[in-house]
């Protein structure tokens, strides 16, 4: 393949998975048709086949790319000057959930889904991991920086983020049984008491 036709293919490719992430949160990753995502990318369904050999590995790596996006944001507040306070605050602000986010939506969908579908546990447990993985490695750089105290950074980025992700399938499934306020405060006392700092320092 010439790199013109590959550079096409690629476009094409990533069209298709933005397309289908939009499918999936309309529809629900276990509604979502081969069919319906090549309808609204106005394509054959022969050329969704052509690159997804099935049905799930479609969705396997349609909610992959969407988990991508806010990875190669988190990479960034990991890889900066930052410090280590700052990138926390940062994170925290990246992993919440921010009004109708369809990123909530989708690993939501996504969680249940990967009960059913192994190739869709696969891509979430790795995804899942790479969070856990850097927010540890922040707080690591905390506490060698002397700015937190954490005997168990990886047990509190798990237990962070574990909290997190419960309180984001509350506002996410039901609208004001929490409000974002008490969300935020939550989610900033409790890490705050994780790494040993004021909740005043993460606002």
């Amino acid at each position: 393949m010439c790199a013109v036709t590959r550079r096409a293919a690629e476009v094409r490719l990533d069209a298709l998975l933005s397309t289908a992430c939009d499918v999936i949160v309309e529809r629900g990753l276990a509604n979502t048709r081969t069919s319906d995502v090549a309808t609204a990318a106005g394509v054959s369904q022969a050329l969704v086949f052509y690159h997804f050999a099935t049905k799930e590995n479609l969705l396997a790596q349609a909610f992959a790319y969407a988990a991508e996006q806010d990875l190669g944001r988190l990479h960034t507040v990991v890889q900066s000057t930052a410090t280590p306070l700052e990138k926390l605050k940062k994170i925290l602000r990246l992993y919440a959930p921010q009004g109708r986010s369809k990123s909530w939506a989708m690993w939501i969908d996504g969680w249940s889904e990967s009960l059913r579908t192994p190739e869709l546990e696969k891509v979430s447990r790795r995804l899942d991991l790479r969070w856990k993985e850097a927010l540890t490695e922040v707080i690591s750089e905390g506490v060698d920086a002397g700015l937190f105290k954490c005997d168990d950074p990886t047990g509190a980025a798990w237990r962070i983020l574990a909290l997190i992700d419960g309180l984001a399938v509350q506002v996410s499934v039901h609208d004001r049984v929490i409000s974002r306020r008490q969300l935020s405060e939550w989610i900033r006392h409790t890490t705050a008491r994780e790494v040993g700092v004021e909740a005043v320092q993460l606002a």
